[in-house]
This record gives structure tokens, C-alpha cells and sequence, in this order.
């Protein structure tokens, strides 16, 4: 395994300074768009404000992985004298909610952080200061990733043995 250096880049949510105003939301469906700022539909955003007015909470999550299954976790949880069920801070698009969905086609969205601004839409725009951004640089010991090519000759070799494809690939040099 090599050591690679990864920019990490994240969004720092600090809900105790979230008040709902969803200007997040906005900005971020209008970035979105196509063509940039051409609409508005907050569905479209990748940042959704979970809300429960009542008990005065506002979180701010954002689209993560797509998956296919429904998760069992129905748990609660309580910080800072609130509680919020774990489907509030779940990122995921799944079969059990409508969030982080393309509200026509019903494809899933996950927050891409504005790729190719300075920063994420979402946080240049949080007039209460709940979002931050955040990159830093991380070594990791990772295997390097297989293009195409790697992917089928390991395939490839795990049904035929190294061997049988080094004969082939010399019978074939020969033709040529």
C-alpha cells in the first residue's frame, strides 16, 4: 500500500446557530440549476433543514450515498436537551423518505461541495454562520485505485490463472 496525501474537503454544520431561514436551500437549488440560477426549487437542493418547530430545531444535512435498502435504525437521540430521531441526520437518499431526490425523475442527489468554486454555495450564503468549510490534507495508506484494464485483467486472471493469460498474451505477440 502507498501513502497518498488526500485534500479533505468538508462542511462543518454547527446547528445551534441554524434558524431555519433556508437561504441554503435556495442558493444551493439555484446553483443547481441548468442553467446556473435559471430556477428555484428548494427539493432540488443537496443541503435539506430538518425541522421540528415545535421543539425549535433546525438542522441543516446534507445529500450523501445513495442506497438501495431501507435502514432499520429508528433510534433517538438527545443533545443538548433535543431530540432528534436518526433519520435526522442521515445523508443518504434511501426508499424510506423523499429527501435527496430529483423531485421529477426521482434520481438521488448527493452534495458534489460546489466543485469548481472557491467554496460551497450553501456556506457563502449562511447569513447566521451555521456552515463552515473546511480543507485539510490527509495521508492515507490506500491501495491505488484499478483503471478498466487492471479491473478485467484480475478478473480475468481469477477465472484463468496468471499463466494461461501470460501464454495467451505471448501466442498472440507472435501473430502480430
Amino acid at each position: 500500500m502507498a501513502k497518498i496525501k488526500k485534500k479533505i474537503k468538508t462542511i462543518k454544520v454547527n446547528a445551534d446557530k441554524c434558524n431555519g431561514c433556508r437561504t441554503c436551500e435556495v442558493m444551493c437549488s439555484a446553483f443547481h440549476a441548468t442553467p446556473k440560477y435559471s430556477s428555484n426549487n428548494p427539493a432540488r437542493s443537496r443541503i435539506q433543514i430538518i425541522t421540528d418547530r415545535l421543539a425549535d430545531i433546525w438542522l441543516p444535512v446534507f445529500a450523501g450515498e445513495y442506497t438501495a435498502s431501507e435502514c432499520t435504525g429508528r433510534n433517538k437521540y438527545v443533545i443538548d436537551g433535543k431530540e432528534y430521531a436518526e433519520c435526522d441526520s442521515c445523508r443518504a437518499s434511501c426508499p424510506s423518505r423523499d429527501l435527496f431526490k430529483e423531485p421529477d425523475s426521482g434520481l438521488p442527489l448527493k452534495c458534489d461541495m460546489c466543485d469548481g468554486e472557491e467554496e460551497p454555495i450553501c456556506v457563502k450564503w449562511c447569513l447566521v454562520d451555521a456552515l463552515s468549510y473546511e480543507v485539510r490534507e490527509e495521508e492515507r495508506e490506500e491501495e491505488p485505485k484499478l483503471g478498466e484494464m487492471e479491473i478485467g485483467l484480475q478478473a480475468l486472471a481469477d477465472r484463468h490463472g496468471m499463466q494461461k493469460i501470460l501464454d495467451t498474451i505471448v501466442r498472440l505477440s507472435k501473430k502480430g
